[in-house]
């Protein structure tokens, strides 16, 4: 199967089929209510800055597909809000597009949203190929950044995977150089450990999509696409995987963290921010309504913004970088990991 028709198949699964992970970690945290506030709610301010852009709230829509024709609607609804209110996005694989999909499904995000944060997004196994390929992927979009997306998970699950991996390191160092534009790294799922934190850093990586166990589970959606035994391990790695909140507190001093992977409401990205992350992304809450309209992806990402000022407010916070020194209280099976990490689990939660 090509490209183009596999992401297509990938959309109808996440739009039928039950594919989230269990356990993110943030149901082990507690933000600590503030009786008190002794803030106005109005003089909050939710914007925040992200590799050199400005943007009006911490939040993301993660990259969701892209190279067919059911795409350009989608990503056309998705530009249409980010643009609308300030935000950002990435694209999906723009592999598909390279061989031979649907070039206007990337191009039309930059059309219409000429202002907002855009990241352009290429997958490990085709830079370690061809690390030309990177500049290709954010001059297609005129990206302001560029996301090498590592979904080892999924590659190892997909009937049609790429399974290597070796000169990853030299190929990321390799674009990190050469581009002009910032370069991320982003997990699909699975989570980034702090040793792999420190080794991207090493190689001049901006920021680490920290993209944890949680949310949706590249291994159960390949898992529905194969058949016997290949399916069964599928579904045997549905949760495999370190949990988004775990990884953020692997990498938050490291690297500037986006935090994807169960963010499902403005309490969890709250939570994303207390344990260190700089922003947030979701993907799969917004595709249904991306093939709605651009109000109903407006209305979802005013859900979350909004909920993330409800959040500020009972927590006495008036910026996000206040929020993101909140004390915190941590609990269950994320302090148990904490502790058989070696982390100092009261300076975690106090800030201290």
């Amino acid at each position: 199967m090509n490209t183009p028709s596999r992401k297509l198949d990938h959309i109808e699964i996440c739009l039928k089929r039950k594919v989230e992970s269990s356990y993110s970690g943030f149901e082990d945290v507690m933000l600590i209510h503030k009786a008190i506030p002794e803030i106005d709610f109005d003089e909050i301010d939710t914007s925040v800055e992200f590799l050199g852009k400005r943007l009006s709230a911490p939040f993301l829509i993660a990259s969701i597909t892209g190279g067919h024709e059911r795409a350009i609607e989608i990503n056309k609804n998705l530009a249409l809000a980010v643009e609308e209110l300030g935000l950002g996005m990435g694209v999906g694989s723009q592999r598909a597009g390279m061989e031979g999909g649907n070039l206007e499904s990337f191009t039309i995000v930059r059309e219409f949203a000429p202002k907002a944060f855009v990241y352009a997004n290429i997958g490990l196994p085709q830079v370690i190929k061809d690390v030309e390929i990177a500049e290709k992927a954010v001059e297609m979009i005129d990206a302001d950044a560029l996301a090498i997306h590592l979904n080892y998970l999924q590659e190892a699950i997909q009937p049609e995977g790429d399974r290597f991996s070796k000169g990853a390191y030299e190929a990321i160092e390799e674009v990190c150089r050469s581009l002009k534009v910032p370069v991320l790294v982003k997990e699909t799922g699975a989570g980034i450990s702090r040793e792999i934190a420190l080794k991207l850093k090493a190689v001049g990586v901006s920021a680490i999509d920290v993209g944890g166990r949680g949310g949706t589970s590249f291994s159960a959606v390949e898992s529905y696409r194969c058949e016997g035994y290949k399916a069964e391990i599928g579904r045997d790695f549905w949760d495999w995987g370190i949990p988004t909140a775990y990884s953020i507190v692997e990498c938050y001093d490291i690297l500037p963290v986006i935090a994807t992977g169960g963010i499902r409401n403005g309490i969890d990205l709250a939570k994303a921010l207390a344990l260190g992350a700089v922003v947030s992304s979701s993907a799969l809450p917004f595709l249904k309504r991306a093939l709605e309209s651009s109000e109903r992806v407006k209305e979802l990402l005013e859900y979350y913004i909004n909920g993330l000022k409800v959040a500020m407010f009972l927590t006495g916070c008036k910026s996000c970088e206040e929020l993101r020194n909140v004390e915190i209280f941590i609990s269950g099976k994320f302090r148990e990991w904490l502790e058989v990490r070696g982390y100092d689990v009261p300076k975690i939660c106090l800030k201290r």
